[in-house]
């Protein structure tokens, strides 16, 4: 599951050039998603990965560091299922899902630890960190570890649209190298046999913000390239990700999650 951070449906539609042939081509599919309120960042990273709304999970402002999430979530769920978890993201994921306070870099950047809900984390804590490393980070724990569940969370986009906004060329030009690397990427995920979601947590406006209830900051791209052209009817909530997932997964998603999978 990748989650390209701050990257709007409409910049997905126009520039993700590869995933856009996979949907055109029948192998993928494409839902205009509609992201939870307040449109931020640590708000968001908890409801696709709870399914609930953040006036229900609690996490309602990026300010909340090391506050732990405390509902089931995929990686919890994922984990005490058996089955093996893995992240390369912003340190806020560790904060929300591994340790539940304020990230320590020289003690959280890296983990292996089975015992944890993220059992092989890779975490990074600069909003300039390199799109690149993501994923090249991604793909080097893919064929180390081979996850279960593999969560990549590329901040590139979003550090483009606080800069310089929605508008810009520079927004433009990253959500264009996100394309490019997902295009080196998908292929691998794929021939080993993974399904792959890629969404968006939030889109950004003209302004250099979100949060707000606009369509340029709610409306992020879900895409779901399994070989296969599943039903879409627009647009879906956020909501239904984490319960998707676990279905991939083959497993039952918890009571908590009340929204009903895209598929399965």
């Amino acid at each position: 599951m990748v989650i390209c951070d701050g990257l709007g449906y409409r910049a997905a539609r126009d520039w993700l050039g590869y995933p856009e042939a996979l949907v055109a081509s029948g192998e993928a599919t494409v839902w205009q998603g509609r992201a939870q309120l307040p449109s931020n960042s640590r708000p968001n990273y908890e409801s696709l990965l709870t399914g609930l709304p953040p006036v229900k999970h609690g996490i309602v402002a990026n300010e909340q560091h090391g506050v732990g999430s405390a509902h089931s979530n995929v990686f919890g769920v994922a984990s005490a299922a058996g089955r093996t978890t893995a992240a390369v993201a912003y340190h806020w994921i560790s904060e929300l899902y591994n340790t539940g306070r304020a990230f320590d870099p020289m003690a959280d950047v890296e983990c292996d630890d089975p015992s944890l809900p993220i059992a092989h984390g890779r975490f990074y804590f600069t909003d300039d960190h390199p799109d690149e490393h993501v994923f090249a980070t991604a793909a080097h724990l893919t064929t180390s570890r081979a996850p279960d569940f593999l969560l990549v969370h590329p901040m590139g986009v979003d550090n483009a649209g606080h800069e310089h906004g929605l508008l810009s060329n520079e927004y433009r030009f990253q959500a264009k190298k996100q394309d490019v690397l997902l295009s080196l990427t998908i292929p691998l995920w794929r021939a080993l046999g993974y399904r792959v979601i890629v969404t968006a947590d939030h889109g950004h406006d003209a302004s250099r913000q979100h949060g707000g209830t606009t369509d340029a900051e709610r409306d992020v791209p879900i895409y779901l390239i399994d070989g296969e052209r599943h039903d879409a009817d627009d647009p879906v909530s956020t909501l239904r990700v984490a319960p998707t997932v676990l279905t991939l997964l083959g497993l039952t998603p918890p009571v908590t999650m009340e929204a009903a999978p895209l598929v399965g």
